[in-house]
């Protein structure tokens, strides 16, 4: 009889020890930092062109954010570069740490060098973490929302110098839409913030006859534009002759949207350079991987490309 007994103590003894495997996991705190390997939450261009286009001259800066996921999972450099009555650029490195219970955490570093090093040579030590003014927030699948608390980060922002004018106080990102207020932005308002689209690249070519507008159809002089490249936010490129000289009309390529905000568009307008006149544009679905117009004294032709390389 003493066998079945030492069997059951010994079975016994084995589902205590696998009860107690089971249940260390649920000792963990449900705010750790995830260790699983982060995805990018954002990186590439990001431009808000329409949103200054539809301000019709309000004052809203034109912003560009370029977003580079650095080889260290979690940390990304963000270059923040803002245009119209005043020009000002910074660069941040911002780190994300992902708890288990689904909430995250953005905190941005700024410079202690004047040169810092970036890329593959990222060294953690050329940064100091602006922890007053780190963000808060949830990711989905989707996205994330995350906001600063206001009265924390103004206790050292001034230290910061006048980049601290393109720290984020809150960022939302969704698919290609990213909006992002600024700590310049409380002047604009309480609601004030950038609405920026992620930004994709067209390359290809255009020719323009040497009498221009005027040209006549037996005409043969023309002039190639290769290797253009364009983006779809505001992007510009002028039109040359052969010898490399300004011919005096320039090519745009912008999202619009038409009748209330229901109709996106990607357009593609050809612009009298002396007058700023629009003198005729064609447009495509914004998905669109090739887009062109035919004038007969100017033909263009533009596909998708890839992203430009980061700074």
């Amino acid at each position: 009889m003493k066998k079945p007994i030492t069997t059951l103590i010994l079975v016994l003894l084995a589902a205590l020890v696998l009860a107690a495997c089971q249940s260390n996991p649920a000792r963990k705190s449900s705010t750790a930092p995830s260790t699983s390997s982060q995805r990018a939450w954002f990186d590439g261009e990001y431009d808000n062109h329409e949103q200054v286009v539809q301000a019709q001259g309000r004052s809203v800066p034109r912003v560009r954010f370029e977003i580079t996921p650095l080889q260290k999972p979690g940390w990304y450099v963000w270059r923040v570069d803002q245009s119209g009555s005043s020009v000002l650029t910074a660069t941040w490195v911002m780190r994300s740490l992902k708890s288990v219970d689904g909430t995250l955490e953005l905190t941005p570093y700024r410079s202690l060098a004047e040169s810092p090093l970036l890329g593959k040579d990222f060294d953690q030590k050329q940064w100091i973490a602006l922890d007053a003014c780190a963000l808060h927030g949830a990711a989905t699948s989707n996205g994330l929302e995350v906001r600063a608390d206001l009265a924390s980060c103004q206790t050292v922002a001034p230290g910061v110098g006048p980049s601290a004018a393109l720290l984020p106080l809150s960022i939302s990102h969704d698919g290609d839409s990213l909006h992002v207020r600024l700590y310049a932005d409380q002047a604009r308002g309480p609601d004030a913030r950038v609405d920026a689209r992620k930004i994709r690249w067209y390359s290809g070519w255009a020719a323009i006859n040497g009498a221009g507008p005027d040209a006549r159809p037996e005409s043969t002089d023309w002039h190639m534009n290769r290797d253009l490249r364009i983006s779809n936010e505001g992007g510009k490129a002028a039109l040359k002759w052969r010898d490399g000289q300004n011919s005096g009309y320039s090519l745009e390529l912008e999202r619009a949207t038409y009748r209330d905000g229901n109709v996106q568009v990607v357009k593609l307008s050809v612009i009298d350079d002396a007058s700023g006149r629009v003198l005729a544009y064609s447009w495509a679905n914004p998905e669109a991987t090739r887009i062109g117009i035919n004038l007969g004294w100017v033909q263009v032709g533009l596909d998708s490309a890839s992203p430009v390389a980061p700074h």
